[in-house]
């Protein structure tokens, strides 16, 4: 009956990584010992000093809807927090907090890109960005880069992009898929370029911002000439392992910001009480409270490169934050492994899941055809016998 869906939903791509996370499940429904690298979420538990704030809201009956742009507490701890990391200064009214950081995209699609609109992506980039922007009428731009320069866009290729029709750019730091992470110098390059167009704005994703292997965590709004047409998201999800939660949230000039609210009034309204005023206890806390997670994702880094650099025909570089590698397996396009023929990534990935009982994601969908994501957001223990039996079945 897909005559009768909206044109809307039928020109849709279904989430790349949850769909394998979900044949995953199917094939360990069946029996099969599958080990899961191809969802981005910490197997940590939530800290305790988390769940306590929430307990305590539960006592304190936080039950009632919520105002639609978040507790005027969250939206001034946000507002701290973003003194206190990024020498960013937003007021409360120019924070909106949502239910999950895409709804954060999602809202600043829908408020600022008409249709026709470019919005330039630079590739691999995060699997929604491109549906999200087609969803609110806009035409994805994608700029493509490679391992060479670690899945950066440099400056002159931002210049070779833009068009009288460039609404916006798109991109995350550190970012999904890669774990690549722009320098100050780097976005000061950027912004160089954008300086010259006044009338493009910003999304600068953060919400693996503290999962960073780096001295600092670079945010383009704190670049002179940015502030005012920069929209950063975040959220709780990656570093605090808060994902169930969905609490994300934008900092944007007012107007912006505003607009997400109205926005979001017709469509879900607040976000979820509890978890809201748990976040209020995460952000407060000092960045030490979770420092215990961001080591262990560097050991198993570590040790994750260590292992991919002894399978031939696996080209790797060096993630500076998140939680994934992302490999370039080309060399394996064109050849047939174990009766299974390999012309692309969706190919290899699918081969790893059969083969080697493995799930990892497919480049394609990030916008790069040549590599694969895997996650290292699983134990020690599940990353060696993962690696191992993906030696084995290549």
């Amino acid at each position: 009956m897909k005559e009768y869906l909206s044109d809307r939903i039928n020109s849709m791509s279904t989430s790349a990584t949850l769909a394998m996370a979900a044949k995953a499940r199917e094939l360990r429904n069946e029996g099969k010992d599958i080990i899961g690298l191809s969802l981005g979420e910490p197997d940590f538990n939530i800290p305790d000093f988390i769940k306590e704030a929430a307990k305590e809201a539960i006592d304190q009956n936080y039950s009632s809807y919520s105002p639609v742009d978040g507790y005027a507490e969250l939206k001034q701890a946000i507002a701290l927090k973003f003194k206190r990391d990024n020498a960013l200064e937003y007021t409360p009214s120019q924070i909106v907090v949502s239910t999950g950081a895409k709804q954060s995209l999602a809202n600043v699609a829908m408020v600022l890109i008409n249709p026709g609109d470019e919005v330039i992506l630079p590739a691999p980039y995060w699997v929604s960005y491109r549906d999200i922007v087609k969803l609110a009428g806009g035409i994805p731009v994608e700029v493509s880069t490679d391992i060479s320069s670690d899945f950066k866009m440099t400056p002159e290729q931002l210049r070779s992009a833009i068009t009288p029709k460039t609404k916006m750019i798109w991109y995350s730091s550190p970012c999904n898929p890669s774990g690549s992470v722009y320098s100050r110098e780097e976005l000061e390059g950027l912004a160089k370029v954008l300086r010259k167009h006044p009338g493009i704005f910003v999304v600068s994703d953060e919400i693996y911002e503290h999962i960073n292997f780096r001295s600092e965590h670079a945010s383009i709004a704190a670049i002179d000439g940015m502030y005012d047409r920069t929209i950063t998201v975040n959220g709780v999800s990656k570093a605090f392992a808060m994902t169930g939660w969905r609490i994300g949230y934008i900092g944007a000039p007012e107007w912006i910001a505003r607009a997400c609210t109205k926005f979001q009034g017709q469509i879900t309204s607040g976000a979820n009480a509890i978890a809201q005023r748990a976040t209020i206890t995460a952000l407060e806390a000092p960045v030490s409270r979770i420092q215990y997670m961001i080591d262990e994702f560097l050991k198993r880094r570590d040790l994750i490169l260590e292992l991919l650099s002894d399978i031939k025909g696996f080209r790797v570089n060096v993630p500076e934050g998140a939680f994934y590698v992302f490999p370039d397996i080309s060399s394996y396009f064109g050849k047939e492994l174990r009766g299974h023929p390999i012309a692309n990534a969706s190919d290899f990935a699918l081969y790893l899941l059969e083969e080697a009982n493995v799930a990892t994601v497919t480049g394609d969908a990030f916008g790069n055809p040549n590599c694969i994501r895997i996650s290292y957001a699983a134990s020690e223990k599940e990353i060696r016998e993962a690696i191992r039996r993906i030696a084995e079945v290549l």
